[in-house]
């Protein structure tokens, strides 16, 4: 069955609002139990570990919902994996949640299109990030803002959807852009649970110090980016 146009732009716009809505609703509710949960690393782990053998899945799917509800800060779940697994699982289960999460955002704005994620973005914002992977190298564009530090990549995912960024192309690109951050956070999160507090500190500052370039510099890395893209395309 074939949804009516009218009805899809409808279900487009009122979207997210009514799954904010809903979620906000939902975190009011249980605002005491998210709090315990997602105050800090060693908490995130305490939970993991209540889980038992089910605390990959049970951290995974707790690192999926982050990604969707994209406004929770992502860095606390990734440095939460690093403490309660380690470096290395830590940070696999992190891709494989992030993944999951990217996903259904992906289906959302690919299903929904552009005026979903105009209602979520703002078209400003919109303009500026289409400006960046306005070619026929959407991949190459999407794949340096996934890798700049600063650029909100959950919400990016919600842009690629309603982009032409192919299905595969963008799990390549969404998942190795993210890498070099998740494996950072991991880190400082299993820095931490060793007790190597020297290694953990100058993460942070590396990482604080990148996250504040990348707001500072922001419009123009996109313009940067854009440029970039627009030279790798064929002449005719």
């Amino acid at each position: 069955m074939t949804m009516r146009p009218g009805l899809k732009r409808f279900l487009a716009i009122a979207a997210f609002p009514a799954a904010l809505a809903a979620i906000v609703a939902s975190a009011l509710i249980f605002r005491d139990q998210l709090t315990s949960v997602f105050r800090s690393g060693q908490a995130v782990r305490s939970w993991v570990e209540g889980w038992g053998p089910w605390a990959p899945l049970a951290f995974m799917a707790a690192q999926a919902v982050q990604v969707i509800v994209f406004f929770i800060p992502g860095e606390i779940v990734q440095l939460g994996g690093g403490f309660a697994f380690g470096l290395w699982l830590g940070s696999l289960w992190s891709v494989l949640g992030i993944l999951a999460g990217s996903l259904v955002n992906f289906v959302l704005g690919r299903y929904l299109g552009r005026p979903f994620v105009e209602a979520l973005f703002g078209g400003q914002k919109l303009e500026a990030i289409e400006k960046a992977t306005a070619s026929g190298k959407a991949a190459a564009g999407f794949f340096l803002l996934f890798a700049i530090p600063g650029i909100p990549k959950d919400a990016l995912t919600y842009v690629a959807g309603a982009s032409r960024l192919g299905f595969w192309s963008f799990i390549a690109v969404s998942t190795v852009g993210r890498l070099p951050g998740i494996l950072g956070s991991a880190f400082m999160g299993s820095a931490v649970y060793q007790r190597d507090y020297t290694a953990a500190v100058v993460m942070a500052v590396v990482a604080s110090l990148l996250f504040f370039l990348g707001l500072v510099y922001r419009e123009r890395l996109h313009d940067l980016v854009a440029r970039l893209v627009r030279k790798k395309e064929p002449k005719l």
